[in-house]
């Protein structure tokens, strides 16, 4: 059926006809506002007021902070570890009989300055973790961003050893990165703060 056919129920009224009054006829309809052929016009893009704003960290979000704080732990470990060695090599050096010791035969290939260089960045690397962890709670989207680069680097600097240690920071990092990047991470990154 076109508009134009008179039998088109949806067109408007043919010729001279006019519409039979209240009562006689056709019952009366309230009068909707024109909105074109019949479908309602859409809101614009941006305009649902009804979005759900989370109220709560959501689970993915709080277990990416939970991973964040184990690779904290993680890094306190790792520090110490860097400085017992780079004071291990310093020993082995000043004292020939200890660097015939079988654990420090493969000490003496590194330098104590590598080894502390490698510690104080264990300790910044952790401090960094810790910060992101503690704003996880009241940040916006750039602690979320921070977040997603973060893990995103610990995963490659995690994948270049690949010991034990070196995989689970791998593991951890991209589990942060996906659990913060996710539709709930940006949700509650995005919410709005009063």
């Amino acid at each position: 059926m076109s508009f134009g056919d008179p039998n088109n129920p949806y067109g408007p009224p043919q010729g001279g006809q006019q519409p039979p009054a209240p009562g006689y006829g056709y019952p009366q309809q309230p009068q909707q506002p024109q909105q074109g052929y019949g479908y309602p016009a859409a809101p614009p893009v941006g305009a649902y007021a009804g979005a759900p704003v989370p109220t709560s960290m959501p689970g993915t979000v709080s277990t990416a902070r939970v991973l964040l704080w184990v690779i904290v732990g993680l890094q306190l470990i790792g520090t110490a570890l860097f400085a017992i060695s780079a004071a291990g090599v310093e020993a082995a050096k000043d004292d020939p009989t200890l660097s015939e010791e079988p654990a420090f035969e493969q000490l003496a290939d590194y330098s104590s300055g590598l080894l502390w260089g490698l510690t104080l960045f264990a300790l910044v690397w952790g401090v960094f973790a810790l910060v992101l962890a503690v704003k996880f709670g009241k940040g916006g989207n750039g602690v979320r961003i921070t977040a997603l680069i973060f893990g995103i680097i610990t995963a490659i600097l995690g994948i270049y050893p690949f010991i034990l240690v070196g995989l689970i920071h791998t593991v951890l990092a991209i589990l942060i990165a996906v659990f913060v990047g996710n539709a709930a991470g940006s949700a509650w990154f995005k919410r709005p703060r009063y």
